[in-house]
């Protein structure tokens, strides 16, 4: 069904690229500090259905006709980024949804569609997913054997190996979120997540 040679340097590769900061995983920490690894969950499951569409779509080769109609990601990238950036005010001015509470207070949660939402439109709003996808996951599927088996069990490696990722960085950003609740430095906390929202704000608009 798959070429497990190719497979041997599939997993090493996409798990590299997994881990590595981007949009997504700088989400994951920010929503793991505000809303806790459980609701992030939501977030992640949106994600996972974004990768999963983007990848599929663009090794069948829709992504180099959509690559060339750049306007077609502008209006997702903008409507992000814009939401992106006032969620982050909301956090800097330590009021709002995602603020952090105070100790002893309980976390003002986001709903789980907005959640979803949020993590698939950061998936499919990214350009540099597509031609990444389009570029480097093709040349893991043999000529020799069936496509589709062969595209769905590297796409379910690549959501497991982003679910891993994702799972950590929220991970941290909870761990960090009891730290300076312990130390009763929230106001510090509510602005670095702020700010990580902002960076992933003009990550997705530069990108």
């Amino acid at each position: 069904m798959v070429n497990l040679a190719l497979l041997g340097a599939f997993i090493p590769t996409f798990l590299f690229v997994s881990v590595t900061p981007g949009m997504c995983m700088t989400l994951a920490m920010t929503l793991g500090m505000s809303q806790g690894v459980r609701r992030t969950l939501w977030m992640m499951w949106g994600e996972m259905l974004g990768v999963a569409l983007v990848a599929i779509l663009a090794v069948c080769g829709v992504a180099a006709i959509m690559l060339q109609f750049p306007a077609f990601f502008q209006g997702f990238k903008v409507a992000g980024a814009v939401y992106l950036t006032y969620i982050g005010l909301q956090m800097w001015r330590a009021k709002g949804k995602l603020a952090l509470p105070q100790p002893g207070e309980l976390p003002a949660r986001l709903a789980r569609r907005t959640l979803f939402s949020q993590g698939f439109i950061t998936a499919v709003s990214n350009p540099k997913g597509w031609a990444f996808h389009m570029a480097l996951l093709p040349p893991f599927i043999d000529s020799q054997l069936a496509f589709w088996p062969q595209l769905l069990v590297l796409v379910a490696i690549i959501l497991l190996l982003e679910f891993g990722s994702m799972l950590l960085y929220a991970s941290g950003g909870k761990a960090l979120a009891l730290f300076f609740s312990k130390t009763n430095r929230v106001q510090y906390l509510n602005r670095i997540g702020a700010s990580l929202m902002f960076g992933v704000a003009l990550w997705m608009l530069l990108g």
